[in-house]
């Protein structure tokens, strides 16, 4: 009785069960961190991984950012010898700097070329806006003629546009000539040659900005435009009221890498003037006053008292930027 009792209560083996019973002792699965706890590290885990891929890029940095920088500004307390050697004079190269009747024309000329260059930024909006225009044929051609500009020798444009300013020959003068408009020598002029140059450095820096905006007008999604349409907004209250909102993010890119360049102009100064130039004192820019004093007048301690100025301007006027940017830039 007792075994038949025992036969019905008892649970029955499955054939798994008989096989995990006599299979040999295994040890127990790890845990998430593996044996005893402890987490592996994989390949690509280890922080010396990191190192390695960030590792060029940073020593780059360094190399050609970083220590240039504390270099040239250890070299502003300094002065040239007249055997190449160098003294320390504190800050005699700033009290001179400040003191220099042509830093404040330069940095006048600077400020004028920067703001007529930031008139490209509206010009490029507009032509990415037609660029981006459903249904216009040849769009692809006309990509391609604006970027031209951008990957042409600085070289090349500055002596195609003195042939085109020339007071005697030049293409503009002889289209003006047919008009009744009496030409002149633009480079020359004291009143004309920094808008002259200007308008060279606007048409060179177009192309890039109208790829910058146009990306930025891809972006936008056609559900808003469409909603638009529904509530009856004609073409003009669209753009203004929805597509520069939403560009504004590109706008501001472009804002702060124009005024960098503009602050910087130099080659295009260089190429199309000389500094026998009689338009020079109205032209000479911050950089080109950096280059006179350190690579033509070897006062490698001046220039690096002007460089280092020019860097604390454009630090100053990147910050103001990214300051106003939060009341008109929108990122939603």
């Amino acid at each position: 009785m007792t075994d038949l009792i025992g036969q019905r209560t008892a649970a029955p083996i499955s054939e798994l069960d008989r096989e995990k019973a006599t299979a040999p002792g295994r040890p127990g699965r790890p845990g998430p961190g593996g044996v005893g706890g402890r987490r592996g590290r994989g390949p690509g885990q280890s922080p010396w991984w990191a190192l390695l891929f960030i590792g060029p890029t940073a020593l780059g940095l360094i190399a050609f950012y970083l220590w240039p920088t504390v270099r040239t500004f250890i070299l502003s307390f300094t002065k040239s010898g007249p055997f190449g050697g160098s003294d320390f004079v504190g800050l005699e190269n700033y009290a001179r700097l400040f003191q220099d009747p042509e830093l404040i024309g330069a940095l006048r000329n600077t400020a004028l070329y920067t703001v007529v260059a930031l008139i490209g930024i509206p010009l490029a909006v507009a032509i990415a806006a037609l660029l981006n225009t459903a249904g216009l044929r040849g769009r692809g051609v006309y990509r391609t003629l604006y970027f031209i500009p951008v990957v042409t020798m600085p070289a090349a444009i500055a002596l195609v546009w003195r042939m085109i300013y020339n007071g005697d020959y030049g293409v503009l003068n002889e289209v003006l000539g047919v008009f009744g408009i009496e030409g002149r020598s633009w480079l020359t002029d004291p009143n004309t040659a920094l808008m002259a140059i200007a308008v060279v450095g606007i048409w060179a820096g177009l192309g890039t900005n109208i790829v910058i905006f146009l990306a930025g007008l891809q972006g936008i999604p056609d559900t808003v435009m469409e909603a638009a349409d529904l509530d009856g907004a004609g073409p003009v209250r669209k753009f203004f009221s929805i597509t520069i909102p939403l560009l504004s993010p590109s706008i501001f890119f472009v804002s702060v890498i124009s005024v960098i360049g503009a602050l910087q102009v130099f080659d295009l100064i260089y190429m199309m003037l000389g500094r026998s130039n009689p338009a020079m004192p109205n032209t000479r820019t911050i950089v080109y006053l950096f280059y006179e004093a350190g690579f033509l007048d070897n006062e490698r301690g001046y220039a690096a008292a002007i460089a280092f100025l020019l860097l604390v301007i454009i630090l100053v006027l990147t910050v103001v930027q990214f300051r106003l940017q939060k009341k008109w830039v929108h990122y939603e």
